[in-house]
């Protein structure tokens, strides 16, 4: 993947257009409209992922950055049970989990204390080579049993199919999405979906009517996303709302790249949030302090919309 690097020229050009409604990447213009779509300035509010019929905040917490063989930056720290936990207390009522990331243990013990219906689990099943201990890939009824009692809960408000990067990934993940269909008429899910990590993927998502929920990677720098032009990505990220698909967005931070520069985490907060394609937005926290700074920068986007 070609990562873009601005100038600093470019970067405060890009920052200036951004109060005009548009970040300039080259020749290229993103632009989004000029009032925000969302009810509120309200980081919390409460947001509904497409038709899904999931309801939830805008802002969720991920819990799996730099996850990857069941560990991620959190439980090497040490800290998974209390940023979740704290997360919660701040009013996040949303936590993505998954099984390459080690966090269902800590998500469970942190959430214990609160009623079931008042937050939103989500996982996701890896299908392909690496990513988890074993070898063997269990069915993923099979799997979710097992997330279950991770996550000591008797259902999942939704489960994905984790990291698909193959445009045919609808034909040969078939069987496992029908064994999800079927843990959806049970209730043992609320929706199924996918997480993807190309745009071919991504494009072989928009006509499929079993994706409830897809996890898309945005942010206005190309930054670890399915393509290094972020205009290559909108239009087809637009088709997925259009179709009625929950839309939730990933690495706005650049995957952590932007963590150090205040004003690319604003420029793609306010860029994102302004879309209009984009139901709600997940960050990975690894500090407490880290709650509060995003619920302060996103209410300030989303007013600057207003």
């Amino acid at each position: 993947m070609i990562k873009r690097k601005l100038t600093r020229r470019q970067f405060l050009t890009a920052t200036v257009a951004i109060g005009a409604g548009s970040v300039l990447l080259g020749k290229s213009a993103l632009r989004f409209p000029s009032k925000s779509p969302f009810l509120s300035s309200d980081p919390l509010q409460i947001v509904t992922l497409g038709k899904s019929g999931i309801k939830t905040t805008l802002l969720g917490m991920g819990t799996g950055y730099s996850g990857y063989n069941r560990s991620s930056n959190i439980t090497r720290e040490g800290v998974a049970e209390s940023i979740i936990h704290q997360a919660y207390e701040k009013g996040i009522r949303f936590f993505d989990c998954a099984d390459s990331y080690g966090t269902h243990p800590f998500t469970a013990a942190a959430l214990k204390d609160y009623p079931r219906e008042s937050y939103t689990l989500s996982s996701k099943i890896w299908v392909g080579p690496g990513g988890i201990p074993e070898p063997e890939r269990p069915d993923a009824d099979v799997v979710v049993d097992r997330f279950r009692k991770e996550l000591q809960t008797d259902y999942l408000d939704m489960v994905q199919i984790h990291c698909m990067t193959d445009s045919k990934w609808t034909d040969k993940q078939k069987k496992q999405m029908d064994i999800l269909e079927n843990l959806k008429v049970k209730k043992i899910i609320g929706a199924h979906g996918v997480s993807v990590h190309s745009l071919e993927a991504m494009e072989a998502a928009v006509d499929n009517p079993w994706i409830d929920v897809i996890h898309v990677r945005i942010n206005p720098y190309g930054e670890v996303m399915d393509k290094g032009d972020a205009n290559s990505v909108i239009p087809v990220i637009e088709k997925l709302h259009k179709a009625g698909k929950g839309v939730i967005g990933m690495k706005l931070i650049g995957n952590g790249n932007f963590r150090d520069d205040s004003e690319k985490i604003n420029a793609s907060l306010k860029y994102v949030l302004g879309l209009g394609t984009v139901d709600m937005i997940i960050v990975g926290f690894e500090r407490p302090e880290q709650i509060d700074n995003y619920l302060g920068r996103m209410k300030r986007a989303l007013a600057a919309s207003k």
